[in-house]
């Protein structure tokens, strides 16, 4: 008789308490997501608590709140921006973890990512961009559509920066006139290179007077140089 092989099964990393321990799927994005997460506590009376999701992926990620449910309860997440819902279970608190305070680290018992919002979207869309623009660079692509192309994913990343930044003063109730004063001299700056730009392209000849988009683009011209007179004129009057 042949002998039996011995198979060896894996067993889960599991805490102390039973419940299994949070292994990374995939990387987390920061994001601003208010989110409402409601739960029974050990008493059975039901608790509801607000919270802001900092770090996540499809899978769950990191909660801010100051007030949370114990390590292996069952939650349930509203997004208030998107008013949708998900059930998670709770892998780890400032009590069983070190590195994590001030919230609870969750994962979702049902992956996924739209739960989190645009936020999560863009910063995902901005991690592939990178990835491309490397992809291209390996394969030799002119150095004038590579320009277009760095200038277009660095224009993403710094709205969707702005974009958490709002977020942030949404939910702090904070001012954010100096962050969309920053936002206009972003478009400001963005728009000066651009006509920079266009200017190259018409010293060179690359731009002929019938081509699509000439006659907007002079009317565009135009209406910014009227109104930037009369923003002038009202500066100086105010001296």
């Amino acid at each position: 008789m042949t002998g039996k092989k011995s198979v060896t099964i894996k067993r889960r990393s599991m805490s102390p308490d039973g419940t299994r321990l949070e292994r990374r799927k995939s990387s987390r994005f920061p994001v601003a997501v208010p989110i409402e997460a409601s739960w029974r506590g050990a008493d059975g009376i039901a608790v509801k608590e607000d919270a802001v999701a900092r770090q996540v992926n499809a899978n769950g990620g990191f909660l801010e709140m100051s007030v949370y449910p114990e390590l292996g309860s069952r939650v349930t997440l509203a997004n208030f921006l998107s008013a949708q819902t998900a059930e998670a279970r709770v892998l780890a608190t400032p009590y069983t973890r070190e590195g994590v305070s001030q919230g609870v680290i969750v994962e979702l018992i049902v992956p996924n990512d739209s739960f989190w919002g645009v936020n999560l979207q863009v910063k995902k869309a901005s991690v592939e961009l990178q990835k491309l623009e490397k992809s291209l660079q390996s394969e030799g692509i002119d150095l004038r559509l590579l320009k277009e192309y760095r200038d277009a994913v660095e224009y993403i990343r710094t709205a969707s920066g702005v974009v958490r930044q709002l977020r942030e003063c949404q939910l702090r109730g904070l001012d954010d006139a100096e962050l969309v004063s920053s936002l206009i001299s972003e478009r400001l700056q963005r728009a000066t290179n651009l006509c920079q730009e266009v200017i190259t392209d018409l010293d060179a000849g690359r731009v002929k007077y019938d081509a699509k988009g000439v006659d907007e683009f002079c009317r565009a011209v135009d209406q910014v140089q009227d109104r930037l007179r009369r923003l002038a004129k009202q500066a100086r009057a105010g001296l």
